[in-house]
């Protein structure tokens, strides 16, 4: 990911119908949206997304994330190298994304992994970067944030050769309803994005559809993944209902079951909020 990919042409799509019973954002970057914070959270908050979880890729945004998440009730912050940025995984830098792990407002470690999909950064780098990062999950007790890439085999073996973290989350959900089986078999969290709505995006519906309400999260990835009708428009955590919704209706079971659900999941992996 780099930030001068980031598109911000476009209107802001309208408000959606708020929720009924809140849910949170499980994975936003709030420094690439361009908007001002305290109006970013209160526009989600309006529409019942009471909760954000905003997320590092580099050593900057992560102390960024932390300290925004230290200035907010409603923010929690994950600290780490994406592994396009696995280059920088310096020892230095792994020592300040284990720091930044240990305060008490930085919730996860993420968002890390493996892309196979871009050659930013050799495989043999992000390898060793993923291993270091899984490592500091499990020594400061904090979930992990997974982007999995075209890496699915190469994800899930590492996790297995490592041994997970108690709360292991698959950041954009990517994979095919046989590797949602897998990831429901050991236990890991699935969390779903925008693009689920998109018309190509069969597979990740089949997933959506198999995968247990105990292990499903929802996330933007603002302001990336805008869900459907206004897909390549900036994305923003107020635009979660519209994701819900879709999941709800593949799900076949009412907003409101599925809010409960996915509100409990994210209190368990990111532990309780503030507010």
């Amino acid at each position: 990911m780099s930030r001068a990919t980031v598109e911000r042409a476009g209107v802001p799509p309208p408000t959606p119908e708020p929720l009924a019973v809140p849910v949170a954002d499980a994975h936003c970057h709030l420094d690439l949206m361009g908007t001002d914070l305290d109006e970013a959270v209160a526009l989600a908050t309006s529409v019942g997304v009471d909760r954000l979880v905003t997320i590092g890729v580099d050593v900057a945004s992560s102390q960024l994330a932390a300290a925004q998440a230290q200035s907010h009730p409603a923010i929690h912050a994950a600290a780490a190298l994406h592994p396009n940025q696995a280059y920088e995984a310096t020892d230095a830098a792994l020592t300040e994304i284990a720091r930044l792990a240990a305060l008490p407002h930085v919730r996860a470690v993420g968002e890390t992994g493996l892309d196979f999909y871009r050659d930013t950064a050799e495989v043999i780098d992000q390898q060793r970067s993923f291993r270091a990062h899984i490592q500091i999950a499990k020594d400061s007790g904090k979930a992990l944030v997974i982007h999995d890439r075209e890496a699915h085999d190469a994800v899930l073996a590492a996790i297995a050769e490592e041994g997970a973290p108690e709360q292991t989350v698959f950041h954009c959900f990517s994979g095919d309803a046989a590797m949602a089986r897998v990831c429901a078999d050991r236990g890991y969290v699935m969390s779903f994005a925008g693009n689920i709505t998109f018309k190509n995006a069969q597979g990740l519906r089949a997933a959506v559809a198999v995968a247990p309400l105990d292990l499903l999260l929802v996330e933007t990835d603002a302001p990336f993944l805008t869900p459907m009708p206004h897909r390549g428009a900036p994305n923003a955590p107020y635009l979660i209902p519209l994701t819900v919704r879709a999941m709800a209706e593949i799900k076949r079971v009412p907003v409101d079951e599925l809010c409960h659900a996915l509100s409990a999941n994210a209190d368990r992996v990111f532990g309780p909020w503030a507010n």
